[in-house]
Protein backbone atom coordinates (compact mmCIF):
# COMPACT_ATOMS: atom_id res chain seq x y z
CA UNK A 1 0.00 0.00 0.00
CA UNK A 2 1.40 3.21 -1.23
CA UNK A 3 1.28 6.27 1.18
CA UNK A 4 -0.18 9.22 -0.39
CA UNK A 5 0.98 13.24 -0.33
CA UNK A 6 -1.47 13.71 2.35
CA UNK A 7 -2.53 17.37 3.21
CA UNK A 8 0.75 18.27 1.53
CA UNK A 9 -1.07 20.82 -0.73
CA UNK A 10 -2.74 22.47 2.51
CA UNK A 11 1.32 22.03 4.04
CA UNK A 12 2.51 24.56 0.98
CA UNK A 13 -0.39 26.99 1.65
CA UNK A 14 0.66 26.52 5.27
CA UNK A 15 4.27 27.59 4.52
CA UNK A 16 3.52 30.12 1.95
CA UNK A 17 1.65 31.65 4.65
CA UNK A 18 4.56 31.98 6.79
CA UNK A 19 6.77 33.11 4.19
CA UNK A 20 4.34 36.04 3.45
CA UNK A 21 4.35 35.99 7.73
CA UNK A 22 8.18 36.41 7.91
CA UNK A 23 8.06 39.40 4.96
CA UNK A 24 5.55 41.31 6.83
CA UNK A 25 8.27 41.45 9.45
CA UNK A 26 11.19 42.46 7.25
CA UNK A 27 8.81 45.35 6.09
CA UNK A 28 8.04 46.51 9.58
CA UNK A 29 11.60 46.25 10.00
CA UNK A 30 12.25 48.70 7.52
CA UNK A 31 9.12 50.88 8.30
CA UNK A 32 9.70 51.29 11.94
CA UNK A 33 13.15 51.91 11.60
CA UNK A 34 13.52 54.99 10.00
CA UNK A 35 15.63 55.66 7.36
CA UNK A 36 19.28 54.69 6.01
CA UNK A 37 21.97 52.52 7.85
CA UNK A 38 19.52 51.60 10.69
CA UNK A 39 16.52 50.34 8.13
CA UNK A 40 19.30 48.94 6.17
CA UNK A 41 20.59 47.13 9.35
CA UNK A 42 17.52 46.06 11.06
CA UNK A 43 16.21 44.81 7.26
CA UNK A 44 19.39 42.42 7.23
CA UNK A 45 18.41 40.94 10.14
CA UNK A 46 15.17 40.06 9.09
CA UNK A 47 16.16 39.69 5.78
CA UNK A 48 18.24 36.43 6.66
CA UNK A 49 15.51 34.53 7.90
CA UNK A 50 13.37 35.77 5.30
CA UNK A 51 15.50 35.24 2.37
CA UNK A 52 16.86 31.75 3.70
CA UNK A 53 13.82 30.61 4.31
CA UNK A 54 12.54 31.79 0.50
CA UNK A 55 15.18 30.28 -0.92
CA UNK A 56 15.05 27.20 1.03
CA UNK A 57 11.71 26.99 -0.35
CA UNK A 58 12.16 26.84 -3.44
CA UNK A 59 15.26 25.28 -3.74
CA UNK A 60 13.44 21.83 -2.22
CA UNK A 61 10.30 22.68 -4.44
CA UNK A 62 13.02 22.53 -7.70
CA UNK A 63 15.22 19.53 -6.18
CA UNK A 64 12.27 17.25 -4.82
CA UNK A 65 8.67 18.54 -4.64
CA UNK A 66 8.27 18.93 -8.73
CA UNK A 67 9.36 15.39 -9.10
CA UNK A 68 6.59 14.60 -6.85
CA UNK A 69 4.15 16.53 -8.68
CA UNK A 70 5.35 15.38 -12.22
CA UNK A 71 5.63 11.80 -11.47
CA UNK A 72 1.60 12.33 -10.65
CA UNK A 73 0.86 14.54 -13.29
CA UNK A 74 3.34 14.76 -16.54
CA UNK A 75 1.03 16.89 -18.33
CA UNK A 76 1.78 19.69 -15.50
CA UNK A 77 6.06 20.21 -17.22
CA UNK A 78 4.96 23.76 -18.43
CA UNK A 79 3.61 24.66 -15.08
CA UNK A 80 6.43 23.20 -13.48
CA UNK A 81 8.40 24.93 -16.21
CA UNK A 82 6.50 28.76 -15.14
CA UNK A 83 7.20 28.16 -11.61
CA UNK A 84 11.07 27.82 -11.62
CA UNK A 85 11.56 30.73 -13.87
CA UNK A 86 10.02 32.58 -11.30
CA UNK A 87 12.21 30.93 -8.34
CA UNK A 88 14.92 32.63 -10.72
CA UNK A 89 13.17 35.85 -10.65
CA UNK A 90 13.03 35.72 -7.04
CA UNK A 91 16.57 34.57 -6.63
CA UNK A 92 17.87 37.90 -8.59
CA UNK A 93 15.28 39.78 -6.52
CA UNK A 94 16.25 39.09 -3.44
CA UNK A 95 19.83 39.67 -4.51
CA UNK A 96 18.90 43.17 -5.21
CA UNK A 97 17.54 43.30 -1.93
CA UNK A 98 20.08 42.00 -0.07
CA UNK A 99 22.54 44.27 -1.95
CA UNK A 100 20.47 47.58 -1.11
CA UNK A 101 20.22 46.33 2.35
CA UNK A 102 24.44 46.22 2.91
CA UNK A 103 25.01 49.06 0.54
CA UNK A 104 22.48 51.14 2.98
CA UNK A 105 20.04 52.21 0.80
CA UNK A 106 17.20 54.48 2.20
CA UNK A 107 13.51 52.99 3.83
CA UNK A 108 11.88 54.23 0.29
CA UNK A 109 14.31 52.35 -1.85
CA UNK A 110 14.55 49.22 0.37
CA UNK A 111 10.30 49.01 0.47
CA UNK A 112 10.40 49.32 -3.37
CA UNK A 113 12.25 46.55 -3.30
CA UNK A 114 10.45 44.86 -0.79
CA UNK A 115 7.27 45.43 -3.17
CA UNK A 116 8.59 43.94 -5.95
CA UNK A 117 9.88 40.98 -3.90
CA UNK A 118 5.90 40.90 -2.62
CA UNK A 119 4.00 41.24 -6.14
CA UNK A 120 5.80 38.39 -7.91
CA UNK A 121 5.80 36.26 -4.33
CA UNK A 122 2.06 36.32 -4.07
CA UNK A 123 1.76 35.83 -7.80
CA UNK A 124 3.54 32.52 -7.61
CA UNK A 125 2.60 31.11 -4.45
CA UNK A 126 -1.55 31.89 -5.96
CA UNK A 127 -0.93 30.18 -9.55
CA UNK A 128 1.01 27.32 -7.62
CA UNK A 129 -1.55 26.55 -5.46
CA UNK A 130 -4.20 26.79 -7.96
CA UNK A 131 -2.24 24.36 -10.11
CA UNK A 132 -0.31 21.96 -7.53
CA UNK A 133 -2.51 21.51 -4.92
CA UNK A 134 -4.47 18.79 -6.29
CA UNK A 135 -1.43 16.80 -7.59
CA UNK A 136 0.04 17.19 -4.68
CA UNK A 137 -2.67 15.21 -2.96
CA UNK A 138 -3.31 12.90 -5.35
CA UNK A 139 0.20 11.96 -5.69
CA UNK A 140 2.64 8.81 -4.56
CA UNK A 141 4.33 10.06 -1.25
CA UNK A 142 8.39 9.44 -1.87
CA UNK A 143 10.57 8.68 1.24
CA UNK A 144 11.44 11.83 1.83
CA UNK A 145 10.92 14.35 5.27
CA UNK A 146 8.99 17.56 4.83
CA UNK A 147 11.93 19.90 4.85
CA UNK A 148 13.44 17.93 2.48
CA UNK A 149 10.29 18.56 -0.02
CA UNK A 150 9.38 22.17 1.12
CA UNK A 151 12.10 23.87 2.56
CA UNK A 152 13.33 25.15 6.06
CA UNK A 153 9.87 25.90 7.46
CA UNK A 154 8.14 22.71 6.94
Amino acid sequence: MSQRVVAWGQELREIHNRLRDALRVARSAVEDGGSGPTAARDLQLYCVGFCVALTGHHRSEDATLFDVVLAAEPGLAPVVADLKRDHSMLDHLLGELERAATSGADRDELLRHLDGIEAVMETHFRFEEKKLVAALDGADRPEADRQVMLGPLA
